[in-house]
């Protein structure tokens, strides 16, 4: 039996467009390598440049396929000239977190080899963690395109920081459950609790729901941090690190942290999972100064492709879903290990296409 599968692709702005085909033009061939199910990509108008020509950022009735579609694929949204009368920049992606609850926020940080590394100490050779965001919540609750901030005759802004129950309980249970998953394709099994329990209420709140769901995973490893001191320890010893679960802007901030370590945003790929859907994007902007040049990394965007084809596969009970894109982040593995990918990101001289063309052809011969 065959499957076919809806994916909505919102390809956005600058880079956006070129990352997004590299990984459909990845994930078909992928596809086509493991057969059992099929793809119909289903584009669907957005971003910075569709506001300035329409003065919405999503085409009419967009919201609405997004969440009908069985995932979401997005390139990059924003255009340093072309802001909302506030002065934000433009963000529906940040709608569709809220409307489709899109809580877990995934980040996967990993080192390959004859890749970048900022780090001289050999261990970071082995740096493999995730950084799990909360995505619907914290100070992101107040995020501009929400409306939700007090403002008090403009000499006065206070922004909510939230933390609910409801959220933090299957945020920690999700990363109990990621780190089996990982545990159980050989990686350490801890999940770290970061936060500001110090200081602030919320924090303290975050803490405790981790600590009561934590014994229900009792063949999983428990860690504490403090968000600065986590800080630190991205930079000394990040290869120590599993799953790192957290506040949305804490999340926000150390994921870009974490992955400069290992080449850039280039290299970011990113999840955000909620009961229902899904929505999978490079971490990376739009990049307008490159655009038209080959010249972006499109692997964070194939990794994310990745992510999706894993999810896909666990939602639907299709194993061959898992299978493909397994076969991506091995490609990818492979790929670096064979000295074969060298992104103008990295100092190399492949642009766009010969990397995803590159990728293209491990896939064919694995």
């Amino acid at each position: 039996m065959n499957s076919r599968l809806h994916i909505a692709v919102i390809e956005g702005d600058g880079i956006g467009v070129d990352v997004t085909q590299a990984a459909i033009a990845v994930i078909e061939e992928a596809t086509k390598q493991v057969g059992g199910f099929s793809l119909s990509f289903d584009p669907i108008a957005a971003g910075a440049g569709y506001y300035r020509e329409t003065g919405v950022d999503i085409e009419p009735g967009g919201e609405e396929a997004c969440g009908k579609a069985d995932a979401i694929l997005l390139g990059a949204i924003g255009l340093p000239d072309t802001r909302y009368p506030n002065g934000t920049e433009i963000s529906p992606h940040l709608r569709l977190r809220e409307r489709y609850q899109l809580y877990a926020g995934i980040r996967p940080v990993k080192a390959y080899p004859n890749g970048i590394q900022k780090l001289v100490d050999p261990r970071a050779a082995n740096i493999d963690l995730i950084i799990l965001r909360e995505s619907t919540e914290g100070l992101f609750y107040s995020a501009a395109v929400h409306d939700r901030s007090i403002v008090v005759e403009d000499v006065e802004v206070s922004d909510i920081l939230k933390i609910t129950r409801a959220t933090t309980e299957k945020l920690h249970n999700f990363a109990f459950k990621l780190a089996e998953k990982r545990k159980q394709r050989g990686g350490k099994g801890l999940v770290t609790c970061v936060d500001k329990a110090n200081v602030f209420k919320s924090m303290a709140f975050f803490r405790k729901i981790y600590d009561e769901i934590s014994p229900a995973y009792p063949d999983i490893k428990t860690g504490y941090n403090y968000v600065d001191a986590q800080a630190l320890d991205l930079i000394r010893k990040p290869w120590e690190f599993d799953v790192l679960v957290m506040e949305n802007m804490f999340g926000d901030i150390l994921s870009d942290l974490a992955g400069g370590l290992v080449g850039g945003m280039g290299m970011a790929s990113c999840a955000e999972i909620g009961d229902e859907t899904g929505l999978f994007q490079p971490a990376h902007g739009s990049a307008p100064d490159i655009i038209g040049m080959d010249a972006a990394n499109p692997l964070a965007a194939i990794l994310s492709g990745a992510l999706m084809l894993d999810y896909l596969g666990e939602k639907l009970g299709i194993n061959a879903l898992c299978v493909a894109g397994e076969r991506i982040d091995q490609a990818v593995e492979k790929g670096f290990a064979e000295n074969q990918i060298h992104p103008k990101e990295f100092g190399g001289d492949m642009g766009t296409k010969a990397v995803t063309n590159t990728v293209i052809d491990t896939i064919r011969d694995m």
